[in-house]
């Protein structure tokens, strides 16, 4: 009987380390809690990111290097958007960053297009140039209503 005491412990034991070794990797890949939060991070004001998520891609030439962090709405009622960058991807100073869409309608992630600048933003600057969202709805209600009367 003690023998068998002693395989229901090991076995209890073993199965508690797998459990809290899968939950510490779901959190980890999840990025939950800042436990997979690596890089530095930076921020940009648009006037529109409809359809852009916490966790979307930031991309930069069609390779990821980011995620965006939050989104928040800016005291002048502009959408601030948090940015986790790679550490190994420098952002230059005169960067632009845009809204897109993966394929006609996939989700939107965020492009950033490198500038000519030497100099590279740090942790907590600001990119200045962005272009926010094209919205689809929009531009086809002003194609439809604006055509003359026959």
């Amino acid at each position: 009987m003690g023998e068998y005491r002693r395989i229901e412990v090991i076995v209890g034991i073993f199965v508690f380390i797998g459990i809290v070794s899968m939950g510490y990797m779901a959190l980890k890949l999840g990025e939950v809690g800042g436990l997979g939060a690596t890089g530095y991070e930076l921020t940009a004001r648009f006037s529109n990111v409809g359809g852009v998520r916490p966790g979307a891609d930031v991309m930069i030439a069609g390779v990821s290097v980011g995620r965006v962090e939050k989104l928040r709405l800016s005291k002048s009622d502009q959408a601030l958007v948090t940015l986790r960058i790679n550490n190994d991807v420098k952002v230059s100073d005169d960067a632009i960053v845009s809204v897109r869409t993966k394929g006609i309608i996939g989700d939107r992630y965020l492009r950033i297009s490198q500038g000519a600048d030497d100099t590279y933003l740090k942790n907590g600057d600001e990119i200045i140039e962005t272009e926010s969202a094209i919205n689809l709805e929009d531009l086809v209600a002003k194609y439809v209503f604006s055509g003359s009367k026959p």
